[in-house]
Formats: C-alpha cells, sequence, structure tokens
C-alpha cells in the first residue's frame, strides 16, 4: 500500500494573494537592506537621497501602495475585475521592477537587482496565473 501526502486546489484567489504578499515582502527587505549601503542613512538624514521632495515622497508611497491592495483587492473584488486588474497591474510592476533592477546594477546594491529580478519573476507568475484563470460551466 502506498500512502500520498493529502493536497486540495488552492483558489487562484489565494494564489494571487500570497504572490502579492511575496513582492511586498520582497520590496520591504530591499528598502531594509539597502539601509546597510555606505552613506545611505547619512543621505536620509541630511535629506540628499532619492526621495528628497514630498511629490517624490508621495509617489513613491503611493505606488508601493497598489502592489499592498493588491492582497486584499484579489480577495475581495469580482472575477473579472480581479483577473484584469492582476494582469493589468502586473504588468506594470513587472517592467517597473525589472528596470529598478538594471538601473540598480551596482557592487553595494546586487542584493537590490536579484530581489528586483525576483519581483519581476513573481509578478510574472501573477499575470499567468491570472491570464490562465479557469472559467466555471455555471450557466
Amino acid at each position: 500500500m502506498t500512502t500520498h501526502l493529502e493536497d486540495f486546489k488552492i483558489n487562484i484567489r489565494i494564489k494571487l494573494s500570497a504572490l502579492w504578499t511575496s513582492v511586498m515582502f520582497c520590496y520591504i527587505y530591499g528598502d531594509y537592506f539597502e539601509l546597510y549601503v555606505p552613506e545611505k542613512v547619512q543621505g536620509l538624514l541630511n535629506g540628499h537621497n532619492m526621495l528628497d521632495t514630498p511629490i517624490k515622497l508621495f509617489t513613491a508611497t503611493f505606488i508601493l501602495t497598489v502592489p499592498a491592495l493588491m492582497i486584499f483587492l484579489s480577495l475581495m473584488l469580482s472575477a473579472k475585475l480581479t483577473k484584469w486588474l492582476n494582469i493589468g497591474i502586473g504588468i506594470f510592476f513587472t517592467i517597473l521592477t525589472f528596470l529598478v533592477g538594471i538601473s540598480s546594477i551596482s557592487e553595494w546594491r546586487m542584493f537590490y537587482v536579484f530581489l528586483s529580478f525576483l519581483e519581476s519573476i513573481i509578478t510574472l507568475i501573477v499575470i499567468w496565473q491570472a491570464w490562465t484563470w479557469k472559467k466555471s460551466n455555471v450557466e
């Protein structure tokens, strides 16, 4: 007699929410580890950093709020809206994180490059999962 591990099918909404959660953890870890880059903390303290104006800070906040909201929205919106939001926002963040990764290539930011490419892979999976969302036969 052979035994098998119990398994069950995971709902697509939970998969999408988990993927966006993974993306957010990568963002958080990237921003945290960046504090260890030489001169980073000093730049934050003296205002010489990438987010040195209120509009830049708000823009970054707004952009990073979207994936955080997708964790919740993937569970709560209608199936059709959830599918297309995940595809559209997934495409935007795949391109964005890939470009951030390329622009961050340097000795001290290889961790950031790695995380950016990982984020791009995860958002590609978001797109694929949403695109291949199975239709039900409900009439």
